[in-house]
Order: C-alpha cells, then structure tokens, then sequence
C-alpha cells in the first residue's frame, strides 16, 4: 500500500533537499510514497492572514484530491503545510457547514476520510523507533544533535501537535537517539524562529534565529535538527546575516530530520543533498567519520 505524500512549494526550491532525503529515507525503508497528483500550495504562512476562505480552500483541495486519488493517509514533511492540512481537516469535521461552504469555494468535495500526519508521526507510527534502530548500518556516535521543534509542529496543541507534550516535545528527541546521536536537553526546542516574517521583518528573524543559534552553541550541539523549510531557511540561510549583526559566527550546520536519517542508514551527503546547504556539515561530519 502506497502513502500519500505532499511536498508542497517549498520541496521544488529552498528545501529540495528535505523531498530528496524523505524520498531516499523512505525507500530505504521500504516505504512506498506516492505524491498527490495536481497538487496546489497550501497557502502556509499568508493566505489565513489575507482570506479565512482562501486558506481553508486550498489545503481542502489538496486533501479531496487524495482522497480521489484512493490514498488512505497524508504525510507532509513541511511543519507549514502539515498544519495547514491539519487545521482544515480537523475543521471540516467538527463544522459540516464550513466544510459545504469551502467546497464549494475550493470546487472540490472532502468526505474526511484520510488520515493527515507529519514525517514524525508518520516514521513514528508506520516503522517506530526501535524499527528504525534496527535499520540503522552507521550509528550517529558521539554526535550532539538538537532537535528544533518551532512553532507549527505543536501549535494549536488541540489541533496539530505531533506529541502529547507541546511545550516539551520528545518525537524527535527519540527518533535523533536511535540513530545513535545524543539528543540534549535546550532550552529553544520550541521558541520561534520569525518564520513567516522572513521577508516583512527581517530584522525580528535575525533576532530570534539569532537567540536559537546562541542556545544551541551553548548546549555544545555538533548540529541543529529541523522538520521544516521555514525554519532551516531562517537558522542556515541567514547565519551571515546573524553574523553581521551580533558579531557572532556561530557556522552551525543546520539538517533536516531526513538527512540525519539517511546518513545513519547509510545513504551517502551527496545524494542526500547535504552538500548544498550554506553552512557546510562536512567539518564536523568528517570528524566523527560519517561522510
């Protein structure tokens, strides 16, 4: 049975190498993904701030359209557009006249049949930690990852959280050890990173990548962990920027949870991607001899 699987905008640009690893970590797995046909932008961060209908319409569309497609379930690997695609789901079965509504803004009807969950949840549930361990062929050792949560992945807890906690999350702590690696306790796991102000307000995204970056360093981390385009675009793009500012140089590698997990199972930086990230990984990789 294959998994229904939603890239969104940001897997055919700034985080092509998050699609890349998900597809390679999958297969590994034997994990059969197939991506939803005639898929549309979700609307992430702006459509919900620009029209009610608009970001409820368009997540909407994405979901009837798997659900015509025969697909049980859909995972995305975006913390946005899982959160989108979450909220709407949720939404639509709690309120039958905002699902008639949207429907017919979206031109598409949903029976609220599949299942929406995250790269987490769904390696979580689907292969399960101690699976994943089983599978692992070079253990992460005495690598020092921390996992970055943010804000979408928990947020609203009654909707969308991906664990039992919100406000101190552990999915990705689990998955992080059993590769091997060492998941240390910080303080920003879950503080937000600007997001969505990446454009608008530059000088907040500066600011706050900038405080999680600090608190990283000083948890003595070897690599910042992420499940989202947004926020490994804010905490690897802008790190000269952070520089710039503060005068601080933190040249922190910054990987999508999917990377990691290829590396431990094996698949080589290349062809995961990691290579074309802007800070480079391959200084610390090296030294613990994972390239």
């Amino acid at each position: 049975m294959a998994y229904g699987y939603y890239p969104g905008c940001s897997s055919h640009g700034t985080a092509a190498e998050y699609d890349n690893s998900t597809k390679k970590v999958c297969a590994k797995l034997g994990i059969p993904l197939e991506e939803i046909r005639d898929w549309n932008c979700c609307g992430a961060s702006p459509a919900h701030a620009t029209s009610e209908e608009l970001s409820l319409a368009l997540p909407l569309r994405n979901l009837a359209l798997a659900e015509k497609q025969g697909l049980d379930s859909v995972m995305s690997t975006c913390s946005a557009c899982y959160n989108r695609l979450k909220v709407v789901h949720e939404t639509m079965k709690k309120s039958p006249e905002t699902l008639r509504r949207i429907s017919v803004v979206a031109g598409e009807t949903y029976n609220k049949t599949l299942k929406v969950t995250h790269f987490l949840d769904f390696l979580c549930e689907e292969i399960g930690v101690e699976k994943l361990k089983e599978k692992v062929v070079k253990p992460l050792t005495n690598v020092k990852a921390v996992p970055y949560y943010g804000c979408l992945l928990t947020r609203p807890p009654e909707f969308v959280s991906v664990d039992p906690d919100p406000e101190n999350p552990t999915i990705m702590d689990r998955v992080i050890e059993s590769l091997g690696a060492e998941s240390p306790d910080w303080s920003h796991k879950t503080e937000c990173c600007g997001a969505s102000l990446a454009l608008s307000r530059t000088d907040i995204v500066v600011r706050l990548s900038g405080e999680i970056l600090k608190a990283a360093r000083f948890a003595d981390a070897d690599c910042i962990v992420v499940a989202c385009p947004l926020c490994y675009a804010n905490l690897d793009m802008r790190q000269s920027q952070i520089a710039s500012r503060f005068g601080v140089d933190y040249s922190l590698p910054i990987l999508f949870i999917s990377e990691l997990i290829g590396i431990a199972l094996g698949i080589g930086t290349e062809q995961l991607g990691i290579d074309n990230h802007m800070v480079s990984a391959s200084g610390f990789l090296a030294e613990k001899g994972l390239l």
